[in-house]
């Protein structure tokens, strides 16, 4: 029973010996590793988390810029095309006033021109009828 014992015995200070081997070359690196790739994924997650915080802020940031520079646009446009709107008006009124006063003018030269031509021909008719009075009754007025 003594050799059963001392076997025993020799089997468990073997095994505890292996025990100690294991965790000090094997099972300490090893949780050491596992340790450190936990850190870094763990690391790894926080830097991840952190840019698409970071890129959702940024995105948000630029569909406001582009909303304010859309609203920005849309306004200028508005007043350019107002102000193109006022010219037009402008050009036109000026090109009507323009066209009133020269059809007046022309109205006007074509109303004189009638009546010196009126005029004209009512001195060309006295003198065409005393010369035809002077012709028919044969002497002089």
């Amino acid at each position: 029973m003594i050799s059963l014992d001392f076997s025993f015995v020799f089997q468990l200070v073997n095994f505890l010996l292996l025990m100690l081997i294991l965790n000090i070359f094997l099972f300490k690196p090893i949780r050491k590793v596992l340790s450190e790739r936990n850190a870094e994924i763990s690391g790894a997650k926080a830097k991840s988390a952190s840019v698409d915080q970071e890129v959702q802020e940024k995105q948000a940031l630029y569909e406001t810029r582009m909303r304010e520079i859309k609203s920005r646009a849309t306004d200028e446009r508005s007043g350019l095309r107002k102000e193109a709107q006022a010219e037009e008006a402008a050009i036109l009124d000026k090109a009507r006033k323009d066209a009133a006063d020269t059809l007046s003018a022309i109205k006007s030269r074509v109303a004189k021109e009638s009546a010196d031509a009126r005029q004209l021909l009512k001195e060309q008719a006295l003198n065409l009828s005393s010369e035809i009075c002077e012709k028919v009754l044969g002497r002089s007025i």
